[in-house]
């Protein structure tokens, strides 16, 4: 019995060895050289150390601003069916965004209701204040006599988001896809442009978002 409780005390010593040194080791890889909890040590059963890479990345957040609020955003065409929109480019879209922390996402469009104002998205963060959004929003037409005298629909569209967010925490800039796609799913247009946003406060007066 002794014996193999000084085989598991020589275990636990070569562990914190390794643990020691792995701030260095991390900062050489390029993942974020700052400690890693303890809690979240998680060795699997049969593996020979902890899953350091993961524990790294989980804790993105504890040190960095978060993409989690309400936002006014900007976005700007810049080509059209893959041809060049003359600078400084189009915009087409004076919107306000609120990301919420369980990954989902909507947004309120300075467009016509009947047009489809309102589109929701989900999210998720691919690095230290990198965040990817796939947004969906269904489209009507509101040059329409529709019987109801709110537009036709006609069809939808999808917004791919790449965006960072500011070192502040205060904006946040990027690059969008959207694709609107016909009832019967074809493509009618392809837009590709960028996105500038500001965050919005409680101290933030509507005179600003024009």
């Amino acid at each position: 019995m002794k014996l193999r409780i000084w085989n598991w005390i020589s275990g636990i010593g070569a562990v914190a060895l390794v643990f020691s040194m792995a701030p260095a080791a991390l900062a050489q890889c390029g993942l974020p050289n700052k400690p890693i909890k303890p809690s979240a040590w998680r060795p699997e059963l049969g593996a020979a150390s902890p899953r350091l890479v993961t524990a790294a990345l989980d804790d993105w957040g504890d040190h960095e601003p978060s993409i989690v609020g309400m936002w006014h955003a900007i976005f700007t065409a810049q080509t059209q069916d893959g041809v060049a929109i003359p600078s400084p480019g189009a915009v087409f879209d004076n919107s306000m965004v609120v990301w919420h922390s369980d990954g989902t996402e909507i947004m309120e469009s300075a467009r016509p209701p009947q047009d489809g104002n309102y589109c929701m998205g989900v999210w998720e963060q691919t690095g230290p204040r990198h965040y990817y959004l796939n947004h969906i929003p269904w489209l009507g037409d509101d040059t329409s006599n529709a019987p109801s005298g709110i537009g036709n629909p006609t069809g939808g569209a999808q917004i791919i988001e790449k965006i960072e967010l500011s070192h502040d925490g205060k904006s946040y800039s990027g690059t969008f896809t959207l694709t609107a796609h016909n009832t019967d799913g074809s493509v009618a247009v392809t837009l590709t442009g960028t996105i500038s946003a500001t965050r919005i406060t409680v101290s933030t007066p509507f005179r600003s978002l024009l």
